[in-house]
């Protein structure tokens, strides 16, 4: 079987979005993309992730073939390989429901930058407009959204986060859900005071040399 360590990793960060509270359910869904081969590798459509292993992750080239795997594969497919298709620097994807950023979405707003940490995502955490699930249109809807930051606010949705690995762009959806919290009980009390343009200038820059390099 190939592929073992990328499907091994879909299985365990399926995992850890149950045990994150990132969603409930089958929903959400995890790709990985092997540049060098140009195939995606996606979990399977309906499982709970709980109950997914590694022969069951589907294999499949960018144009929605399946290449290798018995199991029907999410339903946003298109959502994830049209970053791959249209980035060089994007290899996964991971959407989720959690509670709080998929709230927002319902009201179809952004998330500004209240906290420093937006920085790990970009400037905001825009929302796209909704789109039927699993549809092409979604996918484009997403894919001019999301523009140059790291993920979004898919309308009456969920969150959609991408980043150069697997671990990275989970890193994203987690931060995302944390800012959603934040704008939720901070807007119960008050107004947000808002970082300013040169604020997150400054802290895009010290993003990129945060953590161990």
């Amino acid at each position: 079987m190939k592929y073992l360590n990328e499907r091994n990793q879909i299985v365990e960060f399926g995992k850890k979005l149950v045990t994150e509270r990132l969603t409930t359910g089958t929903g959400g869904n995890i790709s990985i993309f092997i540049r060098s081969d140009n195939v995606m590798l996606i979990s399977p459509s309906g499982i709970p992730y709980n109950d997914t292993l590694p022969e069951d992750i589907v294999v499949m080239d960018l144009n929605g073939n399946i290449l290798e795997g018995s199991k029907k594969p999410s339903s946003e497919y298109a959502m994830h390989s049209i970053f791959y298709r249209k980035t060089a620097n994007i290899n996964s994807v991971v959407h989720t429901h959690s509670d709080y950023a998929t709230a927002i979405s319902c009201l179809h707003e952004d998330i500004e930058p209240l906290h420093y940490i937006i920085g790990s995502v970009g400037d905001k955490v825009r929302c796209c407009k909704y789109e039927t699930f699993g549809s092409s249109k979604l996918a484009e809807e997403a894919y001019l959204t999301m523009r140059n930051n790291n993920g979004i606010l898919l309308g009456n949705h969920g969150v959609l986060a991408v980043g150069p690995t697997c671990a990275d762009a989970f890193s994203v959806a987690k931060d995302i859900e944390f800012l959603a919290k934040l704008k939720v009980h901070a807007e119960s009390i008050g107004k947000p005071v808002l970082l300013n343009d040169d604020d997150m200038k400054i802290v895009k820059e010290k993003f990129k040399t945060y953590g161990q390099q």
